[in-house]
């Protein structure tokens, strides 16, 4: 992801609020604020990690679509986060009695007829869980890239980690074009899993998410061979943004929603902020 270098000044044509005073440069010049990260896609205002909300974040012209890689009982990598399906689709009425219900624990062609969407509204009824190669697809020609998570999902180790990059590896060319562009990253909440990631590929930039605030030793080891760290927010302040700069890595915040925050983590000069309402930095909806 690209480093904000600096907010091109006295070029301002038009200040709509607070945020995009804080967001925008020009009409005429490129925008030179932090990555806008569409978490699980347009998660917000779609059901998420579906297409619906691919596409909504890509319309929005989000810089990236986040999503959570898994794999099925017959090795297809899904887009799904929770490690249970319960919440999001209705696997226990069309798989009633199972003992489990882990993406893990079915395949694919189990998978692909469950109903996504109408958990988040009836107009995305029958809205279907997607594949990675999915995901893949709906971005490919499109501005938007891919922040890839891989699943901490205790069931699979860091196996995920190797199918990932395995499959990366299938897809050389939209590889090379999607690194070319700066619009291609994975990330961990596992450092196992982000090591493992990073041997097999190591051109891919390599993120390593946190829920609390790294200490300085941490983010100096993590500087050896990461590219990321993408903490909470509310962990997030001048002095970690500016520590992690100095070790030459990039940091994207989460999961950022509220326009003062918003405002607050574009001030402190972060490189991307993971939202689930990407038009409010992009202003397009």
């Amino acid at each position: 992801m690209r480093r904000v270098s600096g907010r091109a000044a006295g070029l301002v044509v038009a200040v709509l609020s607070g945020l995009a005073l804080a967001m925008t440069s020009t009409t005429a010049q490129a925008a030179t604020g932090p990555d806008v990260i569409a978490h699980r896609g347009s998660s917000g205002m779609a059901p998420e990690n579906t297409a619906a909300a691919i596409d909504l974040a890509v319309r929005q012209r989000a810089d990236y679509v986040e999503i959570d890689v898994q794999r099925t009982k017959d090795g297809k990598l899904v887009n799904f986060h929770d490690c249970t399906m319960e919440r999001t689709t209705d696997i226990e009425d069309l798989y009633p009695g199972r003992p489990r219900y882990r993406v893990s624990d079915f395949t694919w062609n189990e998978l692909r007829h469950l109903d996504a969407g109408s958990w988040f509204h009836d107009d995305y009824t029958g809205e279907p869980i997607i594949t990675l190669d999915d995901v893949i697809h709906h971005i490919q020609h499109t501005r938007t890239g891919l922040l890839a998570e891989i699943s901490p999902c205790s069931q699979y180790g860091t196996t995920v980690a190797t199918d990932l990059a395995d499959t990366l590896h299938g897809k050389p060319r939209y590889v090379r074009e999607a690194l070319a562009r700066h619009r291609l990253a994975v990330q961990s909440f596992q450092t196992d899993d982000a090591r493992t990631f990073h041997t097999a590929q190591p051109d891919i930039p390599i993120g390593i998410l946190d829920a609390d605030r790294p200490t300085d030793t941490e983010l100096t080891e993590l500087s050896q061979w990461a590219d990321q760290i993408n903490p909470q927010h509310t962990v997030t302040d001048q002095t970690l943004v500016d520590r992690v700069h100095q070790l030459g890595m990039d940091i994207n915040v989460w999961t950022v929603d509220e326009p003062g925050a918003i405002r607050k983590m574009a001030g402190l000069g972060v490189d991307g902020i993971i939202t689930d309402y990407p038009q409010t930095l992009t202003q397009r909806g």
